[in-house]
């Protein structure tokens, strides 16, 4: 019987099991989670020929290393970065047949954060309220890739993508939010609220997935105390005492006290998550549709 199965040779600095993530348990605590650059998980799944919830491996700023106990077809994206079999080069953005034993090493991204690593049958780790994703707040899900770790393969249900190499938007060297303020920007001066659309930030190296942390000009509160806990939203803008602003992604908690003084467009999001730390950050306010 054909053992279809990767063994993980090199963990890299975090590298997870994600998907489509797990909607509809916020009124539980069970944050959405799932791919942080999700454009790029449905896209990498596609030219493998999996199916868009199959899951896939999302690194952070290193890649890792792979070895398939059976001959499996790959696609990297996400974050560009040098892939190689047994140390020859191979396509980036595009499907690559990996035979049984060989050495799969997604190198360090050249530009990005995160990279996506489909393989045929997705990742078929044993799914927690309906996902395979691993939840770093809530700690749902699988655990973090370790060395020597191995990774159960799902069945191959269709044909790769027969394509050369698929287009990808590069990672942002400016991260361009757009916005909707409130629903508490009326909890922040006027002037901070015009600092907040106007004035230039940078993205924090103490960003993760649960929210992309950013450097400069601090929000003046207008009122003081704090809010009871409400439910937040991906992509709310929340200002903790520090008065820097936190764009929350996947793995957010679903309630928090801090005001929220706008919400970005979803669309935004995934852009995000591929920003380096000190990428410049601007917030466009734009109406609510």
């Amino acid at each position: 019987m054909t053992d279809r199965a990767l063994a993980v040779v090199r963990a890299g600095a975090l590298t997870t099991v994600q998907d489509r993530g797990r909607p509809g348990h916020a009124h539980l605590g069970v944050p959405h989670s799932g791919a942080l650059d999700r454009p790029a998980a449905a896209l990498v799944n596609r030219l493998v020929g999996n199916p868009p919830e199959a899951a896939v491996l999302e690194t952070t700023l290193n890649g890792c290393g792979l070895r398939p106990r059976s001959t499996i077809t790959v696609a990297i994206g996400g974050a560009p970065c040098p892939v190689t079999v047994d140390g020859r080069p191979v396509a980036w953005g595009a499907p690559v047949r990996i035979p049984a034993g060989a050495l799969l090493d997604v190198g360090t991204a050249m530009a990005g954060v995160r990279s996506y690593v489909a393989v045929s049958g997705g990742i078929a780790v044993e799914p927690v309220l309906g996902s395979r994703s691993t939840d770093l707040l809530s700690g749902l899900g699988p655990p973090p890739l370790t060395d020597g770790s191995v990774l159960p393969l799902g069945p191959v249900v269709g044909p790769h993508t027969r394509v050369d190499t698929a287009p990808q938007p590069r990672p942002p060297t400016e991260l361009v939010l757009r916005v909707t303020l409130g629903p508490r920007h009326d909890w922040f001066t006027p002037e901070a609220v015009r600092a907040f659309t106007s004035r230039a930030y940078r993205v924090s190296p103490a960003s993760n997935r649960i929210g992309l942390r950013t450097e400069g000009p601090a929000l003046e509160r207008a009122r003081p105390g704090e809010l009871p806990s409400e439910g937040m939203v991906l992509g709310a803008v929340q200002v903790p005492p520090d008065g820097r602003p936190v764009v929350f992604l996947a793995d957010h908690p679903t309630t928090g006290g801090y005001p929220v003084i706008g919400v970005v467009r979803a669309a935004d999001v995934p852009s995000a998550a591929q920003a380096l730390p000190g990428t410049p950050v601007r917030f466009v306010t734009v109406r609510r549709r």
